[in-house]
């Protein structure tokens, strides 16, 4: 897939990011999003030469020893404004159980 830089038609797409953990060769990032792209939390990641782990378009294939059915790509929290009586939504996930298995592998690798 190729990515359309905005000076050559592309949309714009906004992506706020912050290291939340450290893990040796990992690291767990928190995003926010201002705008809703295509992929976009994929492509800026691996933009910035940490790709999402398990992304077979934007990530090289390595095996932790830990068996992931995709990507490790949670929405953990989502807030959204209703688009008739405007008020704010917000829905919180907690982390899929595979999530927090491959968190205490490589936590405890790093110890």
């Amino acid at each position: 897939m190729a990515v359309v830089p905005v000076e050559k038609g592309g949309r714009e797409a906004i992506t706020h990011w912050q290291i939340h953990e450290r893990l040796g060769n990992y690291t767990l990032v928190l995003f926010q999003l201002e705008t809703g792209r295509t992929h976009q939390i994929r492509i800026h990641s691996s933009q910035i030469g940490h790709p999402i782990l398990g992304d077979p378009l934007y990530s090289a294939a390595r095996s932790i020893g830990v068996n992931l059915s995709g990507q490790v790509l949670h929405a953990w929290k989502l807030k959204l404004q209703h688009p008739v009586t405007e008020e704010w939504i917000e829905a919180i996930a907690p982390l899929p159980e595979q999530f927090v298995k491959l968190l205490e592998v490589l936590r405890r690798r790093n110890s």
